[in-house]
């Protein structure tokens, strides 16, 4: 398996650029990356008040750039993928119910931004390109989850272009990524602290999750792996969206605050009950390692040092759920990074 030394000598003197590199797993592999000696690290985005703030937190590293720019103008994109070993392409609209009720804006960026990163990279020969996608593109119920399926497919289809001379494209698809902006523990702790009810959608609902800090290593890992046209999947946990409220109760019982309420409001629109990893047609080319599943693209029979799985964990309902200890202790962890920002941006 990878180790660090290995990340280090891959990644070492490369020009690697971040799109989407304000935000939250933005950011978390932006810091990952530079413990590996990059010689340039690009973040590329359009959000300039996050932008300003990195631009402080990063002002004694001169191999860290910023460029401010939106991947649905391609001109901005060939511009910044010019020179560019690497790109970890993770600028998308990421909300369910934005997306919902602004579905041509999700395929403005998610599928027709994504276009514009595969022709740029193809044209200035970038040698890899990693796209960030997300569980929600399985047997997707919205549109978010639609627009990144449409996205991983050009990704897929992009290494065998004609005019691809040089480039390896990839995904790796995400489960819900714990403390990240939209996500619903910061919903849920803005809830309790301002007194408000805990607005559980439905109590069976399950999601697959992890910390930024596990999807920006796993990411890394994935790049260095890939030949192009895999599919990388993190093993995660499963998280019970009623159990996270009681945690959260009990959490605020235990430092002596009062306990909000829980309200259940039912699904919003195009959300799903439990989530997939992986589609049933995808079996047959799954292999594993302990900490990844990889659908291999249809010519390749074996990979690396994966094993064949037969019956991958896909969903949900079906893995292992994190404990009401487990989600206090996280919850213990954000609550002392919360009190310990110097003012760098979590985004």
């Amino acid at each position: 398996m990878v180790n660090h030394n290995d990340l280090k000598k891959y990644f070492k003197n490369q020009n690697i650029l971040v799109t989407g590199g304000t935000g939250s797993i933005g950011q978390c592999i932006v810091s990952s990356l530079l413990n590996y000696e990059p010689k340039k690290l690009i973040i590329f985005s359009k959000d300039d008040s996050n932008q300003y703030l990195m631009k402080q937190k990063y002002m004694h590293h001169p191999n860290v750039f910023f460029h401010l720019g939106d991947i649905r103008e391609y001109e901005a994109v060939e511009y910044i993928t010019r020179g560019i070993d690497m790109v970890f392409h993770v600028a998308a609209l990421k909300q369910v119910p934005v997306c919902e009720e602004h579905p041509f804006e999700a395929i403005k960026t998610n599928v027709m931004g994504s276009e514009n990163v595969i022709k740029s990279c193809i044209l200035n020969k970038v040698k890899k390109v990693v796209n960030i996608s997300t569980d929600k593109a399985v047997n997707p119920s919205n549109t978010m989850g639609a627009t990144k399926l449409l996205s991983e497919k050009l990704f897929l289809n992009a290494n065998t272009k004609l005019n691809n001379d040089q480039t390896q494209f990839c995904s790796v698809r995400f489960g819900n990524v714990l403390n990240s902006r939209g996500s619903v523990i910061p919903l849920f702790l803005k809830q309790a602290q301002s007194g408000e009810s805990l607005t559980v959608t439905e109590s069976s609902m399950t999601r697959f999750i992890m910390t930024i800090t596990e999807a920006a290593e796993l990411t890394l890992k994935s790049a260095y792996y890939a030949n192009g046209g895999e599919t990388f999947i993190f093993k995660m946990k499963s998280l019970n969206i009623l159990m996270l409220a009681e945690a959260i109760r009990t959490f605020y019982k235990d430092k002596g605050k009062s306990l909000p309420s829980v309200k259940q409001i039912g699904k919003r629109a195009g959300e799903k009950l439990y989530e997939e990893l992986i589609y049933a047609h995808e079996f047959e080319r799954v292999v594993e390692d302990p900490e990844l599943y990889v659908i291999l693209p249809d010519s390749v029979d074996s990979f690396l040092h994966f094993k064949r799985n037969t019956a991958p964990k896909f969903r949900s309902d079906q893995v292992e759920l994190l404990q009401e200890s487990d989600i206090i202790s996280i919850l213990t962890v954000i609550d002392e990074e919360g009190r310990g920002d110097t003012g760098a941006t979590k985004n």
